[in-house]
């Protein structure tokens, strides 16, 4: 059997698998996964390294300037120096990748919109606010 074509997983598609697990509105589920990268790449744009234990290492690095060839054309052309964002992998994700064997296709969800429930639902409580923190989380 052939190895399967991997997938593309989309922003909305975690939105949906967190706010289902969690019972949270899409909306806030949304909100909160923007702020979080958001911070991230405000902090690797300040060249600040990110490090989230077990998963891995975001940091910046500087690239020097330096002299390439353009494979079609043979002619030489300058590349100047810039910054790039690297991945460190962390130990549990290498050990997922490494020893997991491949996944069950998931059902894939579906397209049609849910019927309206008989009797309209109780507006929800506004979500508390959390308190000021420093941390990303």
């Amino acid at each position: 059997m052939a190895p399967r074509e991997p997938e593309t997983i989309t922003k909305k598609e975690l939105v949906n698998r967190i706010a289902d697990s969690t019972r949270q509105t899409k909306v806030v589920v949304k909100d909160i996964l923007q702020k979080f990268l958001d911070e991230i790449v405000t902090e690797l744009a300040a060249g600040n390294r990110l490090e989230f234990r077990e998963f891995g290492v975001f940091e910046v690095k500087d690239r020097a300037a330096r002299r390439a060839q353009n494979p079609r054309t043979l002619q030489k052309v300058e590349v100047p120096a810039k910054r790039v964002v690297k991945f460190k992998v962390g130990r549990i994700m290498r050990e997922r990748i490494d020893d997991v064997p491949e996944p069950e296709p998931r059902p894939v969800r579906p397209v049609a919109p849910q019927p309206a429930p008989a009797k309209p639902l109780p507006p929800a409580p506004p979500a508390p606010k959390p308190p000021p923190s420093n941390s990303p989380f």
